[in-house]
């Protein structure tokens, strides 16, 4: 199995992938206006590099619940200083955590490698077909509503079934549209539309979403479900997700999604050791 984003490309199985998320927002849950200044983010992202960090996911948007939507401009506005800042220098993939068409088209011809799309869901035609012509990755991301409404009541009857058929359907439309299943992974979603029943029944039935055949990414850092079970703010909620990751690596994930580059990687590589599947530069 493959994953491909312009001109990086990744061979499963592998050592996981560790996604470091830096958020270029005055809003966002936990580093919200943390790095504003796109010095400040430069540096943030260089750091997450020598933590081990595999990919870049650059957000210049809050979907934290409730969050209300920026402009497209307010967005670009946010995160191209930073690729521009980055074009050149940074030896990884970057990817934009972005719901909007026009917003992936412009970063991608910017330097991203990536479109972290969490209104996967929704089946955009201009988002898919932005992809498709840059030969960038995509990940789709389900989500049940949009930031604003997704906590309000959200309702399944089969949660780990309902995000499989989710799953197969986006591959079959983003196919029809020119994407190459190469290009794409796959995330639950875990938070976004889910209580915290359901994020639970989720995390038991990951290893469901391998039939697929696709690398699944899994993103639990600091998220609010985590603090309702084992208690603490977004700042002391590790141990919780790390718990949360390594049991997501035993059902067979690829991609963790985190704010927390050093910790996740640390905890990745023992769990690797112990699996009896030392990590490539052990």
């Amino acid at each position: 199995m493959e994953w491909r984003a312009k001109n990086f490309s990744f061979r499963f199985p592998r050592r996981p992938l560790v996604m470091g998320i830096l958020n270029v927002t005055p809003d966002s849950f936990s580093d919200g206006g943390c790095f504003l200044d796109p010095g400040f983010a430069v540096d943030r992202a260089f750091r997450m590099l020598e933590e081990g960090m595999d990919i870049l996911d650059l957000g210049g948007e809050s979907t934290k619940p409730g969050a209300i939507p920026v402009e497209e401009r307010e967005e670009l506005r946010r995160v191209l200083p930073v690729l521009e800042r980055l074009a050149g220098r940074f030896p990884i993939p970057v990817s934009v955590d972005t719901r909007k068409a026009q917003v992936a088209k412009e970063v991608l011809e910017a330097g991203a490698s990536i479109i972290n799309d969490i209104e996967a869901t929704r089946g955009s035609e201009s988002m898919w077909r932005a992809v498709a012509d840059s030969g960038a990755g995509y990940v789709a991301m389900h989500m049940q509503g949009t930031p604003l409404t997704m906590q309000s009541q959200p309702t399944y009857g089969d949660v780990v079934a309902e995000i499989g058929a989710f799953f197969s359907e986006a591959l079959v439309g983003l196919k029809e549209a020119g994407v190459d299943p190469e290009q794409v992974a796959l995330d639950p979603g875990i938070g976004f539309g889910k209580t915290v029943d359901q994020n639970l029944k989720l995390l038991a039935g990951l290893e469901v979403y391998n039939r697929q055949r696709r690398p699944v990414v899994i993103g639990v850092s600091r998220k609010s479900f985590l603090g309702k079970i084992a208690g603490g703010d977004a700042g002391e909620r590790l141990p919780a997700a790390l718990a949360c990751t390594v049991h997501a690596a035993s059902q067979g994930c690829s991609v963790f999604r985190t704010h927390d580059v050093l910790e996740t990687v640390r905890a990745l590589r023992m769990w690797e050791a112990l699996a009896g599947r030392p990590s490539e530069d052990m």
